[in-house]
């Protein structure tokens, strides 16, 4: 199975769509394999994780390990967590931060994806972009109150808002986030990961 992953990410890098990417030196930015437990689902890499070809390798990354409970080598292990964006590639700077991921590059390139990887068992949804997509009809009107409903949607989803430095005012508005919502985030990737 890890063949049909490498064949589809393959097929993904060399496909016209991609070319832009290419011709920037970009490699596309995700991880995985067909034992991985555990999704993550957020919008796009960011330019730095694009440089490096690491992703989350932020800030960001850092608040989002320390969320769901892990270390660095468990995050960064593809047995446990793959990483599968909206969209694997940076896509450029707008006027308020980061372009949004492609709107056809999810619906064409995740659902092969993911059938290589057969055992995960929990996708955390990273933004509304994700929420949108992975939720559809069922995501409330916005991020946070999808977010707040979290319960709705487990054991097989979690929704999350994104764990960026910038999001200091969403926070302070919602302390319900990190008293209630971490710390059942952090239960569920124990049990799904068969620490309890």
């Amino acid at each position: 199975m890890t063949d049909t992953l490498n064949a589809v990410v393959n097929e993904l890098t060399s496909d016209p769509s991609n070319a832009w990417a290419r011709d920037l030196g970009y490699r596309p930015v995700w991880a995985g394999s067909p034992s991985a437990r555990i999704v993550i689902i957020g919008q796009a890499p960011g330019r730095r994780a694009q440089e490096s070809g690491i992703p989350w390798d932020d800030a960001s990354g850092v608040r989002l390990r320390s969320w769901l409970g892990v270390r660095d080598e468990e995050f960064y292990n593809p047995a446990l967590f793959a990483i599968v964006p909206m969209d694997f590639y940076f896509p450029g700077k707008g006027k308020t931060g980061d372009l949004p991921p492609r709107r056809d590059f999810a619906p064409r390139w995740h659902p092969r994806i993911l059938a290589g990887m057969p055992d995960i068992t929990l996708r955390v949804l990273i933004g509304a972009h994700a929420q949108r997509f992975y939720l559809a009809g069922r995501a409330k009107t916005n991020l946070t109150e999808t977010v707040q409903s979290y319960g709705e949607y487990l054991p097989t989803e979690f929704p999350l808002v994104h764990p960026s430095p910038l999001n200091y005012r969403w926070h302070a508005k919602n302390p319900w986030f990190t008293a209630e919502v971490v710390p059942e985030l952090a239960r569920q990737v124990s049990t799904v990961l068969g620490r309890g």
